[in-house]
Parts: structure tokens; sequence; C-alpha cells
């Protein structure tokens, strides 16, 4: 291993590069070698017999993607979907999951001195999908555990919320972010795989 490769790691193992989103107007974070691409909103079929945070099925270039509502399984308002409102799909143990937020919002690279486990005053058995909190100068990011995000599906879901809203007008199947984490986005193969 030459001295510039022991360097590059030592680099990687002293910050993590996150893709930001917003939801319920808190930023939560995501590895992003765990993220394979980010679509626009698009028709959902829902599925019979799913967890209750389970929206349903999308089909992704022909392949069959389950969609989960991050606003159902944190219990948040449910809200219409916006011109912002983008799913973002994940690798979960080699499976791919869509998740619906708020909006993306940038690429990131956050320092290993900058992130905190969560505090006990909020931890508990349903924030078991914290990793622990990132600090910036304008802001703290949620980092989650995409694994414990998808638990708890025998749990009883919090109380019913509003319907949501028809998919506004502007919505599409095309993969969309803005054009600076699309840059971001173009560096990691495994994305740019995904989206070619």
């Amino acid at each position: 291993m030459t001295q510039a490769s022991v360097g590059d790691t030592r680099v990687e193992r002293e910050e993590r590069q996150l893709v930001v989103f917003d939801l319920g107007g808190e930023a939560y974070g995501v590895e992003i070698n765990e993220v394979r691409e980010i679509i626009r909103i698009q028709e959902v079929t829902a599925t019979p017999q799913s967890p209750w945070f389970v929206e349903g099925v999308i089909n992704l270039r022909g392949k069959v993607i389950p969609v989960v509502d991050l606003r159902k399984r944190f219990g948040l308002e449910i809200r219409d979907e916006t011109k912002d409102t983008r799913i973002v799909v994940v690798d979960i143990e080699n499976t791919d999951i869509g998740m619906i937020v708020d909006a993306v919002t940038e690429v990131m690279r956050i320092p290993m001195s900058d992130v905190e486990p969560p505090s006990s005053v909020v931890s508990s058995r349903d924030s078991d999908y914290l990793m622990g909190i990132a600090k910036t100068q304008d802001k703290m990011i949620i980092l989650l555990d995409l694994q414990q995000v998808l638990n708890g599906a025998e749990e009883a879901p919090p109380p019913p919320a509003s319907p949501r809203g028809p998919v506004s007008e502007t919505a599409t199947s095309e993969t969309d972010y803005p054009a600076s984490l699309s840059d971001e986005l173009g560096d990691e193969p495994a994305i740019t795989a995904a989206v070619e």
C-alpha cells in the first residue's frame, strides 16, 4: 500500500460523506454509499398486508421496489407531495428500498469528531434507528441506521394521520436532484451505474 493510499484510508475513517434530506423540517442523513439513486415522486401501487409504514411498490426500469413513507414511520403528520418531494432509493442488505422524503438538500462530508451518539434523553425503543447526531455550523443532522428504520413492522402504528394528497402535476419518474448534488453523486460509482 502506498503512502498516498494509506492517507486516503485515514481520511475515510475520520469523516463521513452523507446524503442529507429534509423531513418535517428536520435534517436527516444517510451514508452516501447506501444511496443508489434519487428520483422524483411517482405513482406508488399499494400492496395488501404490508407493514403500516410501507406505501407500496414502484416500477423502476423494470424492477419492483418497495417504498417506505418515512413520515409514517416516524409518526409525523402526513402532508401532500410537492415539487421537492423525492424517493431516495437505498441499498439495505442487498435489497433496494425507496424512502419518501420532503426534499433532498445536499451531499456533505462530516468529520467523525462532529458526530455524537444519541443522548440517553432521546434514546428509546422507538429511536433505535438513530445512529448519532452530526453537528454543523448552522444545523444538526440526524444520522439514520437504515436497517433499524425498517424494523418495527409488528409494532402498532401511530394515530391515524390525514390522507396523502394527489401527486403534484410537476412530478415525474425521472431521476432528478439539484446540480450541486448531482455533481457529488456522479463521483460515486454505485450511484452513477444506477442512473445510467
